[in-house]
């Protein structure tokens, strides 16, 4: 399923990412996930939230820079085994993965993918389960 993740570019100085986190509790938004990956000079934080409009305005009224990217979320058999068979789907249907990451709640598993091409991805992951 399609669904719309929050990108934010911080700079690498200590505090930043807990500015985001404090804003987004104070605004009562839920963080339903992130990654954070970081750059010499800056960092990206990207995060799947309960209230995307709301978190992107909150943010930028703080002078964040946002992005809102479309990603592909699926549900994974929480086993061993099955990054390799969802990576295999993909690989058959020549899709190729620009990042991705996981998301456990303790009962269901979801990969989040950024696909180079989001409609083939949708498409070979229909069958997918």
């Amino acid at each position: 399923m399609l669904i719309k993740q929050l990108s934010i570019f911080l700079e690498n100085r200590a505090g930043r990412a807990n500015e985001v986190a404090e804003i987004l509790a104070l605004n009562d938004i839920d963080i339903l996930a992130f990654n954070l990956a970081d750059r010499d000079d800056f960092g990206m934080l990207r995060l799947l939230v309960d209230d995307v409009d709301k978190a992107v305005a909150v943010l930028s009224e703080r002078g964040f820079a946002t992005v809102l990217t479309d990603v592909v979320s699926v549900q994974c058999k929480n086993e061993k085994g099955s990054l390799a068979q969802l990576m295999a789907v993909l690989a058959k249907n020549n899709v190729s993965v620009q990042y991705m990451y996981a998301v456990y709640d303790g009962k269901v598993s979801h990969a989040v993918i950024r696909p180079a091409d989001l409609e083939a991805c949708v498409l070979a992951l229909k069958d997918y389960v």
